[in-house]
């Protein structure tokens, strides 16, 4: 059957605002289960601004203890290498990530949860001594990181040309991709959300609004304020000389004791630009705001390379920004329907770690879309904000960057 067979049989509709990794996987999804869709974008796709466009994300089951993100991210990666499969050339790359630990791994911290959890799950792990860790990863300096590990089963995605594969796809499906025109608002009536109006007086009506905007989904939702919140994290990207040397194997995905952290990086790609970043606190920021890497940020990058990978020290700085999360109070994914708005549905709440789960986000969306059970929705369900420090992958003090 024909998605437009399909889509004879099933009436409903629905008008995914935001082109980006959550609505473009949930637009394709709903569509091949007979959907009519819209995919609403105030710029063409991909988004030169979202967080989505960049050259590389990590891909990684490793989650501390957190069962629900690694059963999620396995998932994941059997998807990852479905699209391998399916896309020339390969948008993901399993060089593997390596964890390093500035104390020895114990029972509480990320590494040892992380871990002690993939290895019951049967991942094929190694702990790294210091020796060893000299030998296969030599870049590194060698008294900073008596402890780790490295995953095979993991590695990093390139995220800007998966999103344009998946626009691709959407175009190919019969999803009506709406480009260059900005959401103005929701069309209501009564409490029930209807459809949304554009900036250029245009309006589409839906069953379903299914908002997907990342770090804007306040200008649209500002009732969600209380909940979440734009963040940006800078990321700087360094030109080496010789490429071959910051690749894999030597020079993987790596994670630089992040839980106190919050540094990671990649290795650099054929034409020398090598990727380093910071998974902290962040900054409050309103999205439309510039996306500028102050000097002392640049500061903290310095003394990390200095201090961490020395060969990189004096290495040229090719390019700088902040990516944007929309970070949640607890870290968590936010994909439900909205108790007080009938019709509306929102996706968002990436907390800066939702790309790795690209090829199975849009099934989850549809899940919660359509009111089917889903194993992992109860976890990213509407929530009462409560005090918790559960994500593990975050700095929590800026004082402890260096």
């Amino acid at each position: 059957m024909t998605a437009d067979e399909r889509s004879t049989q099933n009436s409903q509709s629905v008008a995914v605002v935001g082109g980006g990794i959550f609505g473009l996987t949930s637009a394709l999804e709903l569509r091949r289960r007979g959907w009519r869709a819209h995919v609403i974008d105030p710029t063409p796709v991909p988004r030169s601004l979202a967080a989505s466009t960049d050259i590389s994300k990590v891909v990684r089951p490793d989650y501390g203890p957190d069962e629900i993100y690694v059963e999620m991210a396995e998932t994941a990666i059997a998807g990852w290498h479905d699209w391998n499969t399916r896309w020339t050339p390969p948008v993901y790359h399993p060089d593997g990530f390596l964890l390093l630990s500035r104390e020895p791994m114990r029972p509480g911290g990320f590494e040892h949860e992380s871990y002690t959890l993939l290895r019951r799950r049967h991942h094929p792990v190694e702990r790294l001594d210091p020796q060893t860790r000299d030998d296969r990863f030599p870049a590194w300096t060698s008294d900073r990181y008596p402890d780790g590990y490295f995953n095979p089963n993991a590695g990093w995605a390139e995220s800007g040309r998966v999103i344009e594969r998946l626009t691709d796809d959407a175009r190919a499906s019969g999803i009506e991709l709406i480009e260059g025109t900005p959401v103005a608002r929701l069309l209501e009536k009564g409490s029930r959300t209807i459809g949304v109006a554009l900036e250029n007086g245009d309006a589409i009506e839906a069953d379903i609004v299914l908002v997907t905007v990342g770090a804007w989904t306040l200008t649209l939702l500002p009732h969600l304020g209380d909940v979440m919140w734009a963040t940006g994290q800078p990321v700087v990207h360094f030109k080496v000389d010789d490429p071959d040397r910051w690749s894999a194997p030597e020079f993987p995905v790596w994670a630089a004791d992040i839980a106190h952290t919050g540094w990671y990086g990649f290795p650099a790609l054929a034409d020398g630009s090598l990727k380093i970043g910071l998974h902290g606190p962040g900054r409050r920021v309103h999205p439309k705001d510039p996306r500028t890497v102050t000097s002392a940020e640049l500061e903290w990058f310095r003394t990390f390379l200095a201090e961490n990978l020395p060969a990189l020290a004096d290495a040229p700085v090719l390019a700088s920004r902040l990516c944007l999360y929309c970070d949640t109070f607890d870290g968590n994914f936010w994909i439900d329907h909205d108790p007080a708005r009938p019709g509306l549905v929102v996706a968002s709440g990436d907390s800066g770690h939702a790309f790795k789960f690209a090829p199975m986000l849009g099934g989850l969306i549809a899940d919660v879309v359509e009111r089917k059970p889903n194993r992992w929705a109860p976890a990213f369900r509407w929530r009462d904000r409560l005090k918790d420090s559960k994500e593990a992958a975050r700095a929590l003090d800026d004082q402890r960057r260096a």
